[in-house]
């Protein structure tokens, strides 16, 4: 075990995830920022670490993170909030931060996971309030997509997605509206 290791296990809960963050700033490598938002993700887990991290600013940091062009961060970053929503104060903090809009966008990832951790982050935040941004027609077209997919367990999740928090009149209207586009097919080149 390092030193730098040693030291951190002699830290309390909030003087070890102050630490992490504080590599995070300051590293230069995005490989240590990796592994450090990783390891901010797994403590996202556990609801002793909440206040911590609501006072650390650790929500604000995974949100951030969403709209970098680093595949791995937007994962881990989403992981975290996934993990985060679950609590009331969290999930209220993550709405009026705008996280919707920016979990949303993570639909369009190349990387599975984050995708998954996007449609079910997306469940967790729904609220009477946030439904209507939620299973706007667009996001139901995507998980009519998704319901297609190979992907087993992404195809399950958009199906309990459609199932569970979309009417079966907003899903009719995303399938019609599907149905009248050219999705999937290339564009002609020039």
């Amino acid at each position: 075990m390092s030193q730098k290791q040693q030291d951190l296990l002699g830290l309390g809960r909030l003087e070890y995830l102050q630490a992490l963050i504080t590599e995070f700033q300051v590293t230069e490598s995005s490989e240590a920022k990796e592994q450090v938002l990783a390891n901010l993700a797994n403590f996202a887990y556990d609801p002793k670490n909440y206040e911590y991290l609501r006072q650390l600013k650790v929500l604000d940091l995974f949100l951030d993170m969403l709209t970098e062009d680093n595949d791995t961060l937007v994962e881990f970053a989403l992981g975290g909030l996934c993990n985060l929503c679950l609590d009331k104060i969290n999930k209220d903090y993550i709405l009026e931060a705008g996280g919707v809009a920016a979990v949303i966008s993570c639909l369009s990832c190349s990387n599975e996971e984050t995708v998954m951790s996007a449609v079910t982050t997306l469940m967790y935040l729904t609220t009477p309030q946030s439904r209507q941004q939620i299973t706007a027609l667009p996001v139901v077209e995507c998980m009519l997509r998704f319901s297609l997919s190979a992907n087993r367990r992404l195809s399950n999740l958009a199906t309990v997605f459609l199932e569970d928090y979309c009417s079966p009149l907003q899903v009719e209207e995303a399938r019609n509206l599907t149905k009248h586009t050219a999705l999937g097919i290339p564009l002609p080149k020039n």
